[in-house]
């Protein structure tokens, strides 16, 4: 008589041979020849099958989850998709002519910036001490270059019908910093900057940039007074700019700036100063002439916590002046304090982007043959970085 399936299984997970396996771990585990006892271990089998795959399952899907979240979560920062994958481009339109978009016929995307020489060599007589010679920082031309303009250099002491034949050429000015204020170098200032105000009367839309000394030059002219300027202890400072309430921005100098990058100005030094005189905004306001012509947008506060006017912008032309240096962030290293910071840079960055922009808005479109002789490729700069103070490279005329 067969024994019963609950028999079978007795016999089959019988202490003896539990014991014999548990005794010794060697042997192989005891087959039984019944079917039962065989469907038994095979569902046994299978369910131990399950049960060590059931986790394995779940960890991966957990994994799978976190990618495809983390995908998601990059996804929304970027937002960048390929055409192939923006569904409301269509890849297959019949495109019209260049798959480019017209220029703007209006703006020059040539531009060409006339900077006036300085007297000297820029190195105190350490690198040319004639009599004649004059210079122009290469951190101008740099700077000018880097926003996509080239670079014409208006010697200040060359004869006055060949720096106007220059003048012609160029879609704008930039005076530099340094320090004369007064014979030749300031009658050349003057007759370039009232040459300029005649081109934008004249409807050609010519901008004017003038930094540090330029600054205090374009006071001393259009105040007509060349004792307006006062005293500052401003001499390699890194500073603030604080911008005066209520000011409107669009149209400056200013209306690029990222917001972040524009309340920065107000709370970080982002911006060098190297200079000894400027004028106050209460000896400024004392000036009709000036008022009338110029805005203050912002002002600085020198080391003897003196506050004085530190950027202002024409009311009716495209002059900005500068009493700092925007050049400096990212082209010059001589001097200890010059911020280098990226928020720095981009300050040097945007303030370039701008003059420029307002360059290529010039209707000047001089013979391409003139420019090309006159550009400052032309000349080779000289580098003087190695006293470890003043500017890192000029450019000298004689």
């Amino acid at each position: 008589m067969s024994p019963s399936p609950a028999a079978a299984a007795s016999t089959t997970s019988s202490p003896n041979n539990s014991s014999s396996s548990a005794s010794n771990p060697n042997l192989p585990p005891i087959a039984s020849t019944s079917p039962v006892s065989a469907s038994s271990s095979s569902s046994s089998n299978m369910f131990n099958f399950n049960y060590l795959w059931i986790p394995l399952l779940i960890a991966l899907s957990k994994d799978l989850t976190t990618a495809a979240a983390a995908n998601r979560d990059n996804s929304n920062d970027t937002n960048l998709l390929l055409p192939s994958q923006n569904n409301s481009v269509s890849l297959h339109e019949p495109r019209v002519g260049t798959s480019c978009p017209a220029l703007d016929a209006k703006l020059n995307y040539r531009p060409v910036i006339g900077i006036l020489s300085h007297p000297g060599d820029g190195a105190s007589g350490r690198l040319n001490n004639a009599t004649n010679a004059s210079y122009i920082a290469a951190s101008y031309v740099k700077f000018v270059e880097s926003a996509g303009a080239r670079v014409i250099p208006l010697i200040y002491n060359e004869p006055s019908e060949v720096l106007y034949k220059k003048l012609n050429l160029v879609n704008g000015v930039l005076f530099t910093g340094g320090w004369a204020k007064s014979g030749l170098y300031f009658s050349m200032v003057e007759a370039v900057f009232k040459k300029a105000l005649e081109r934008n009367d004249a409807g050609d839309h010519f901008p004017v940039l003038a930094i540090c000394l330029g600054f205090e030059l374009l006071t001393m002219i259009v105040s007509k007074d060349k004792n307006i300027l006062e005293r500052f202890s401003a001499a390699d400072q890194a500073s603030t700019l604080q911008f005066l309430e209520n000011i409107h921005i669009q149209g400056t100098v200013f209306q690029r700036f990222p917001t972040d990058l524009l309340r920065k100005l107000s709370t970080d030094c982002l911006v060098m100063q190297n200079h000894h005189y400027g004028i106050s905004p209460e000896m400024f306001k004392k000036s009709s002439d000036l008022c009338s012509f110029f805005e203050i947008l912002t002002t600085s506060t020198d080391e003897d916590n003196k506050v004085y006017v530190s950027t202002v912008h024409a009311k009716s032309y495209p002059v900005t002046a500068t009493q700092w240096h925007p050049e400096k962030n990212a082209f010059e290293w001589g001097l200890s304090r010059i911020p280098h910071s990226e928020d720095a840079i981009q300050v040097t960055q945007h303030v370039a982007n701008y003059f420029v922009s307002e360059a290529r808005k010039s209707l000047n479109r001089p013979p391409i043959g003139q420019v090309l002789d006159n550009l400052i490729y032309n000349y080779s700069p000289t580098y003087c970085g190695k006293a470890g103070r003043g500017y890192d490279e000029v450019y000298i005329f004689t």
